[in-house]
């Protein structure tokens, strides 16, 4: 983890905290076949509900506080050592979940602002799970189905629909949030420069490129304001026309 993103967001933020006004809490859990398991508390079942305001919210999860980056890069290891990885042929370590790290910053009790990092996961070809246990296969089919239903929810967000399909999956059902309100949403693709992973590098850039022409659609179909018209120039007073004359002569 050190010198990514997780480390570099995580400095920036613990050096731009006012001294003794928040505190920063942080949670890591997975979501594995459909289900969420907490990262720091020996992968305890929880479960993502909808309150009376249809804010999603997550039962049963831990968090800790943490007063710098080493402590954040502790609880990072101790939670990345209970996540679900397995082997295919694309990869002897892949890991077979989404991960979403959260730091919470509070005032007392009260949430101020949360940051999440989704680990997304990569979409898996079928060919790199053929000759693996059904398990395998169940896996990689859940991690494109949760992609899939996150396109989608980008799609309907992008042309402006009444209805976002956020229960689609439970990765969407945990990101509501993140493209709600005045939340800002970024996407990473990370890919590979070797030649081995010529097809996932392309498989990566086609998703991200999907998904970039989804926001810059809703930005061309957005109504532009009328343009200003001109202000109309004055026109010289009679007076001023005959003493042109008068001076040209």
């Amino acid at each position: 983890y050190m010198g990514g993103i997780y480390v570099l967001a995580a400095t920036d933020l613990f050096n731009s905290l006012p001294a003794g006004q928040l505190s920063v809490c942080a949670s890591f859990f997975e979501i594995y076949a459909g289900k969420l398991f907490d990262l720091l508390n020996d992968r305890q079942k929880i479960f993502a509900r909808a309150d009376a305001k249809d804010n999603v919210v997550v039962q049963g999860l831990s968090e800790r506080v943490v007063a710098g980056v080493p402590g954040l890069l502790k609880l990072m290891e101790k939670g990345a050592r209970q996540r679900a990885a397995g082997e295919t042929a694309a990869n002897a370590d892949s890991s077979r979940s989404h991960a979403v790290l959260q730091l919470g910053l509070k005032r007392g009790e009260q949430c101020c602002g949360r940051i999440s990092f989704i680990d997304l996961a990569g979409s898996e070809r079928g060919a790199d799970t053929e000759h693996c246990d059904r398990k395998t296969r169940m896996e990689g089919a859940e991690i494109n189905k949760s992609l899939l239903a996150l396109k989608e929810c980008i799609r309907a967000l992008a042309q402006g629909s009444t209805h976002v399909p956020f229960r689609g999956s439970q990765l969407t059902s945990v990101l509501k949030e993140s493209f709600q309100g005045q939340s800002q949403a970024v996407m990473i693709a990370a890919i590979s420069p070797s030649s081995g992973n010529c097809e996932h590098t392309l498989n990566t850039l086609r998703y991200a490129y999907r998904v970039k022409e989804l926001k810059e659609g809703e930005e061309e179909a957005r109504p532009k304001p009328p343009k200003p018209r001109p202000k109309p120039r004055p026109r010289p007073s009679w007076n001023d026309e005959w003493a042109d004359v008068e001076e040209t002569e």
